[in-house]
């Protein structure tokens, strides 16, 4: 544990930067209960799936092959295993679309996986790969299995306090295919805006049911998402690590409370860090923004699969 583990405060809800996903999911059983979840088999996301069925759910998980799932699935008891490659709007509608055949009925999904700041530009479809696959990859995957949620589904879509540097705008429609500039960071920034508006505008959609959407930031963690960071970054990372950086299980925490707590109805749409509510960019709740992204996500995943 890092030295901040010990000396930020908890939350009003007992819990904080310090505690683990063990943690905020102890007492709850999941029993009967099924949870999807994207990148499953590192980092965050093999803790939170660990978590998950250390409470008794059934689990499906999802990784860029279906054998690295189906062996994140066999260390921690079995589940089913799925390709999807978020950048391949194909491979995520044969996913979902098995899921759909089997009748599956799903507890809460977590949309987990992703990439952080690319050093050159890379583009599937011709949009900048970063926000293709950070937030149009996980809107497909989230809307074509709406009609397999139950009626108290959870979906956690994880954002990040990278979001404060994306554009002044938000989200830079006019540059999604990153023809005028190019910025690692920024277009970072934006992916994870973009999945933080895309949590808020779910949960304008949920009015009215008993299903809630919510974003977080799971903080600063050294995983496999760093694999970009050159040699001087990299170095950062491990001189701070002691000081600053969270555990796996501590970033798993705050999108496994979210996904499993039942005190959590008045706050759909809220964008959560160390597993309690956090300051987020005020334009993220820009009504005007939440239904032009859904509107020009619609259009892109449409010319992506004619």
């Amino acid at each position: 544990m890092s030295l901040l583990s010990y000396l930020k405060p908890k939350g009003k809800n007992g819990f904080g930067y310090g505690s683990t996903a063990k943690e905020v999911t102890e007492g709850i059983s999941l029993n009967g209960k099924t949870f999807l979840l994207t990148g499953c088999n590192s980092g965050i996301g093999k803790e939170t799936l660990r978590v998950l069925k250390l409470r008794g759910a059934n689990i499906i998980g999802s990784a860029r092959t279906k054998q690295k799932a189906e062996e994140a699935l066999n260390e921690i008891g079995g589940g089913l295993g799925l390709e999807i490659e978020l950048s391949n709007p194909s491979s995520i509608i044969k996913s979902t679309e098995e899921i759909k055949k089997q009748n599956i009925k799903l507890d809460g999904i977590i949309c987990n996986a992703g990439i952080m700041a690319l050093p050159n530009l890379e583009k599937s479809f011709g949009y900048e790969l970063q926000f293709f696959t950070n937030h149009i990859g996980h809107f497909l995957f989230v809307t074509n299995l709406l009609d397999s949620l139950q009626e108290n589904c959870r979906v956690v879509v994880l954002s990040s306090a990278a979001h404060f540097i994306a554009p002044k705008e938000g989200i830079d429609f006019d540059n999604l295919k990153a023809e005028k500039y190019y910025s690692p960071w920024t277009f970072y920034g934006q992916s994870k805006f973009a999945n933080l508006v895309f949590a808020k505008e779910l949960a304008r959609k949920f009015q009215g049911t008993n299903k809630l959407s919510f974003a977080v930031h799971p903080g600063v963690i050294k995983t496999n998402l760093s694999r970009h960071f050159n040699p001087i970054l990299n170095l950062l990372y491990s001189l701070t690590e002691p000081i600053f950086l969270k555990s796996i299980p501590q970033g798993a925490a705050t999108s496994t409370y979210l996904a499993t707590n039942k005190l959590l109805s008045n706050d759909s749409g809220s964008y959560f860090s160390d597993v309690n509510k956090a300051r987020e960019r005020p334009d993220a709740n820009s009504i005007e923004i939440g239904k032009k992204l859904w509107e020009v996500s619609e259009r892109i995943i449409k010319e992506c699969i004619k």
